[in-house]
């Protein structure tokens, strides 16, 4: 195992450049994945210009859009760890209405958001089409068990000093649900400091 430090713009350009080099004759399936502390979103976020440079349409959707509704996803309380790592997310959804259409052969109509949690109803927004040798980035929390189809996956990795020092006391209840969660993701990226990210190199010439 080799660790190579990495500053935030060289870490964004590495996993553009790993995106890019996927064929172009079909979807791209990319996966951000981490706790809510390292906010896998903005990192999401700020892969869509170089890669929109590169000339690859892509397309953002967050998990937490596609959350189950409150009825099901609070059954056992607001703060049940176990409830929060295995049941919050509609994984069936986002099969349904995200990856599976970007299988080859697929219709390449996604569903952006299927769920706002926030009014525990509906999204109400219309499929997109997601053009060929497209990208489609998707960020979220505890997502590499579930057994969902991604062409790269990318999981930002903390220390648990870490994890439990930048996790906000509201949601320290959270804390138990990442243990025991080793991902095996395609890019391993430590960020203990996110403005000094180190990549996790397990294969040689990886």
């Amino acid at each position: 195992m080799k660790v190579v430090p990495l500053t935030r713009d060289a870490l964004v350009a590495e996993v553009v450049a790993r995106i890019d080099a996927l064929p172009r004759d079909r979807h791209a399936r990319v996966v951000v994945d981490g706790a809510d502390a390292t906010e896998p979103g903005a990192l999401a976020d700020a892969l869509v210009d170089p890669l929109r440079a590169l000339g690859r349409p892509v397309l953002r959707v967050s998990a937490r859009d596609f959350l189950r509704p409150a009825s099901v996803r609070l059954e056992h309380g607001r703060t049940d760890p176990d409830s929060y790592r295995d049941s919050w997310v509609d994984t069936g959804g986002l099969l349904r209405e995200v990856l599976d259409p970007l299988e080859p052969g697929g219709s390449g109509e996604v569903l952006p958001s299927l769920w706002n949690a926030e009014t525990d109803r509906a999204s109400r927004v219309g499929y997109a089409r997601l053009g060929e040798g497209g990208v489609l980035l998707l960020d979220g929390t505890l997502l590499l068990d579930k057994w969902l189809p991604f062409e790269l996956s990318v999981h930002l990795w903390l220390s648990d000093a870490a994890l439990a020092r930048r996790t906000p006391p509201e949601l320290a209840w959270t804390l138990p649900a990442y243990g025991g969660y080793e991902p095996a993701p395609d890019l391993l990226v430590r960020y203990d400091h996110p403005t000094r990210p180190a990549l996790v190199r397990t294969v040689a010439g990886d």
